[in-house]
């Protein structure tokens, strides 16, 4: 399974810390994590590991959705009144 990269980055300044001390903090430049985050670059297991370290979470909570889950959340559309219902 690969990282979701945007789901770091929410976590990561949810947390509160910026890119590039949080960068330093788990032993990887600030342009790696971006392109991390960005979904441009897959992490090595091992960085990624650190990267969930330095966030205090599992490393499965960092990995990207299961593919239902993805495909249901991105068919979703909002109709006139709000109201959220498969594409047809």
């Amino acid at each position: 399974m690969q990282a979701d990269g945007p789901r770091i980055r929410r976590r990561r300044e949810r947390s509160g810390r910026g890119l590039r001390a949080f960068a330093e903090s788990v032993g990887i430049s600030p342009s790696h994590l971006s392109r991390i985050e960005r979904g441009l670059r897959a992490p090595q297991p091992e960085v990624l590991a650190a990267i969930a370290g330095g966030l205090d979470c599992p490393i499965e909570q960092l990995e990207g959705a299961h593919t239902d889950e993805r495909d249901q959340h991105d068919l979703a559309l909002h109709d006139d009144q709000g109201v959220r219902g498969p594409r047809p």
